[in-house]
C-alpha cells in the first residue's frame, strides 16, 4: 500500500536525498580521478548491494525482491546507468557547480515526462517554480559568455536520462516497495557494468577505498531517499526541490576545490530558493484530497 501523501515528508525525505548526491559528487570527482568512470559504477553497485542487504533482509528477504514488472526495472536501470555514467565522465571535464548547473535541466525533463506518462497536473505554480529555478541555473552557467565544453553537452544527455528515471521510479513506487527498486538498481547495473569495468580494471590504492565506499553509500541513500520523497509527493512537486543542490555545490566547490562563487551563482542561488519555497507551500492535488479525507 502506498503511504498517505505528506508534503513535510516528502521534503524531509528530499533533503536526505540532496546531502547524499552531494556527497556524491565529491567522491566521485576523487575516485574518477584514479578509477575509470565504468569501474567506479561497479564498485559502487557491488558494495552498495551489500549495504543494503540488511534492509533486504528485514523486507521480506529474497522472496519479497520479486518484481512484477522486470521490463520496467530493466529499462529505467539502461537509462539511469547511461546517465550515471555520463554524468561521472563529465565531472572530470567540468567544475562541480557548473555539472550541477546544468544537470538541473532533469526537473524540465521530469516535469514534462510525468505529465505525459503519469499523467500528473502542471500547474500555474508549479511551472512558476521551475521556470525560476531553470533562470536561476541560467543565471549560473551563463550560456554563451565563454565556449561549450564538451563535458556540459555529455551532462545535459545525463540529465534526460535522469528525468527520465525520477518518472519510471514514480511508477514503480505504486507497486514496488523502495527496497526493491534500488536492489534491482544494484543487480542490473552491476550486471551491465561489469563488462566495460573489468576491461580497463585496476587495484585501487588503498587510500581511495574510503572514497569508494562514500560513493557507494551515497549513491544508494540517494536514491533511497528519493524513492520514499516520491512515495509521498507527485515528482512534478519533487523535482524542483532539487534545485538546492546547485547552490549548495557551488559552496562545496568553494570549500573543497576552491572555486570561485560570484555575484550571477548567488543571484541565480536566491532565484532557485524562491522557487523552492513557492513550490512548498502549495498543495498537491492528491495532497489536498488525502488532508479532506482526514477526521
Amino acid at each position: 500500500m502506498a503511504p498517505a501523501p505528506s508534503i513535510p515528508k516528502a521534503a524531509f525525505w528530499m533533503a536526505l536525498s540532496i546531502a547524499s548526491f552531494l556527497g556524491m559528487s565529491v567522491a566521485g570527482r576523487e575516485t574518477t580521478a584514479e578509477l575509470n568512470v565504468f569501474q567506479v559504477l561497479e564498485l559502487r553497485s557491488v558494495i552498495g548491494f551489500f549495504i543494503l542487504l540488511p534492509l533486504v533482509m528485514t523486507s521480506g528477504g529474497f522472496p519479497a525482491m520479486l518484481t512484477k514488472r522486470p521490463f520496467t526495472h530493466f529499462a529505467r536501470n539502461v537509462i539511469h546507468y547511461t546517465g550515471q555514467a555520463a554524468w561521472l565522465y563529465a565531472l572530470t571535464l567540468i567544475p562541480l557547480a557548473v555539472l550541477i548547473s546544468i544537470e538541473f535541466t532533469t526537473p524540465i525533463w521530469t516535469a514534462v515526462f510525468a505529465v505525459g506518462f503519469l499523467g500528473e497536473r502542471l500547474s500555474r505554480p508549479r511551472l512558476t517554480a521551475i521556470l525560476l529555478g531553470l533562470i536561476g541555473v541560467i543565471i549560473i552557467v551563463r550560456p554563451g559568455v565563454s565556449s561549450v565544453n564538451p563535458g556540459q553537452l555529455i551532462v545535459l544527455g545525463a540529465a534526460v536520462c535522469f528525468g527520465t528515471s525520477v518518472v519510471m521510479v514514480k511508477s514503480l513506487t505504486r507497486t514496488d516497495s523502495v527496497v526493491r527498486i534500488i536492489f534491482w538498481m544494484l543487480i542490473i547495473q552491476s550486471a551491465l557494468g561489469l563488462l566495460p569495468a573489468l576491461y580497463e580494471w585496476r587495484n585501487p590504492p588503498l587510500a581511495l577505498w574510503p572514497w569508494i565506499v562514500a560513493i557507494a553509500f551515497t549513491g544508494m541513500s540517494s536514491h533511497f531517499c528519493m524513492a520514499r520523497a516520491l512515495a509521498y509527493a507527485d515528482a512534478t512537486l519533487i523535482s524542483p526541490m532539487d534545485f538546492l543542490r546547485v547552490p549548495l555545490s557551488a559552496l562545496v566547490g568553494w570549500l573543497l576545490y576552491h572555486e570561485q562563487i560570484d555575484i550571477f551563482t548567488a543571484g541565480g542561488a536566491a532565484l532557485i530558493l524562491a522557487g523552492n519555497l513557492l513550490n512548498l507551500q502549495r498543495k498537491t492535488p492528491r495532497v489536498a484530497e488525502a488532508e479532506a479525507a482526514t477526521p
